[in-house]
């Protein structure tokens, strides 16, 4: 099978420039491609995930992939699926990002020896002259054509600022100056960037003469249609002291049945056939493969140790109820008890369980939380200092634990 069809059998494919072209170069030839990475956080998430498995799917094919970092871009602010103008970052929090983008990119690409580059388009953008900018690619850029952009129609409503309407010329400038430099000749990306990746398809060939590509990826998306890396603590980061590997685990470990065999097939390089097996599981069959797609992603993220130890203290709870060392624990100190107590509110806030006091207090009134295999029915209970002389553990609907500790 050539690796355009695995891309298309595994649901990846949504929209292509030239599709017999670029299924030639990813079956046949060896490409220099980009994707674009805008460092708006200090760390990837799961919705970056998917494009850096694509991307080692291409190396390993033989393809050379950049990952080019939006120095410039992020100054601007991508309206693609925003309802609002993204917030405002400096050049020093870009820049630090970008260096977190490159440690966490790194796991899953190998840049030795010129097999992949990372690139900061910063080092073009931010020196431009806008008036020899406007003149060397504005005038390529209809903006009535603009306008009917997804990316852009969706925001006039709300309000759609200058700012952010230069942002799909920088973008296509980026392509134009890879191609220059890398002879790249394709863009991958997200499907909400089909716009941005059409306009640097039709800059690079009306500057340069040059025929290059453009292929998007479908989104994550969950059954009912809503993007997926989210919880009720936020993103699902890759890193480990954002989201700890525990609950990255256990993320993928409780995902909907009805969403775990396009996630295997979408963001894992286990093979199509065995994938085949696993969709004619049903009922609590499919936790076997909910198992598999979590220890992989884990595996891939975190390295193998971490994703045993995940495992195994998933194991260790779910199958025997036994405590384990790796379950998600908070230490609590002196200044975390008022009067020598603490109550079960204060707990699930600290430890991540519930964003607010009002959201644990219904949390609570629904039933929804056991202490010590009790369930808690007052939001007022609360726990004396030497009640921690022991482990406490606490219970978040039928899948969430939490172990709490007294500090050293």
């Amino acid at each position: 099978m050539g690796l355009y069809q695995e891309f298309v059998d595994r649901g990846l494919v949504a929209q292509c420039t030239n599709e017999e072209a670029v299924k030639d170069l990813l079956d046949n030839k060896k490409a220099v491609f980009y994707i674009g990475f805008d460092p708006t956080a200090d760390s990837l998430h799961v919705g970056h995930f998917m494009q850096m498995k694509i991307m080692a799917h291409m190396q390993r094919a033989g393809h050379t992939p950049i990952a080019i970092f939006g120095g410039g871009t992020a100054m601007i602010g991508d309206p693609s699926g925003k309802t609002d103008m993204r917030k405002m970052l400096t050049k020093e929090q870009i820049s630090h990002n970008i260096e977190c983008f490159k440690k966490q990119m790194a796991k899953f690409i190998d840049i030795t020896d010129g097999k992949a580059y990372f690139v900061n388009n910063g080092d073009w953008l931010l020196d431009l002259n806008y008036v020899d900018f406007l003149r060397e690619v504005g005038v390529y850029f209809s903006v009535n054509k603009m306008l009917t952009a997804e990316c852009y129609k969706s925001r006039l409503e709300n309000g759609l600022s200058f700012l952010e309407f230069n942002y799909m010329l920088m973008q296509s400038y980026d392509f134009y100056k890879l191609n220059q430099e890398y002879n790249c000749v394709l863009e991958l990306g997200g499907d909400d960037q089909w716009s941005n990746i059409l306009g640097g398809v039709q800059l690079v060939k009306r500057k340069a003469g040059r025929e290059v590509y453009g292929l998007t990826f479908n989104l994550l998306l969950n059954s009912e249609g809503k993007k997926m890396g989210k919880t009720e603590k936020g993103a699902v980061w890759l890193d480990a002291e954002k989201t700890s590997c525990y609950d990255f685990f256990q993320y993928w470990r409780n995902i909907d049945d009805a969403d775990v065999i396009k996630c295997l097939k979408m963001l894992t390089f286990v093979p199509l056939e065995k994938i085949n097996e696993y969709s004619m599981l049903e009922g609590s069959a499919l936790n076997t493969a909910k198992e598999v797609l979590a220890y992989e992603l884990t595996s891939m993220v975190h390295g193998k140790e971490e994703a045993d130890k995940a495992l195994a203290a998933a194991r260790a709870i779910f199958s025997s109820g036994q405590l384990s060392e790796n379950m998600p624990t908070t230490a609590l100190s002196d200044s975390d008890f008022t009067d020598g107590r603490i109550t079960v509110v204060d707990l699930m806030l600290k430890s991540g369980l519930a964003p607010s006091k009002g959201e644990a207090r219904r949390l609570i009134q629904q039933g929804g939380v056991t202490i010590r295999s009790e369930k808690v029915s007052s939001s007022d209970f609360s726990l004396a200092r030497e009640d921690f002389s022991e482990d406490v553990i606490l219970k978040k609907g039928k899948k969430t634990y939490h172990r709490f500790i007294l500090s050293e």
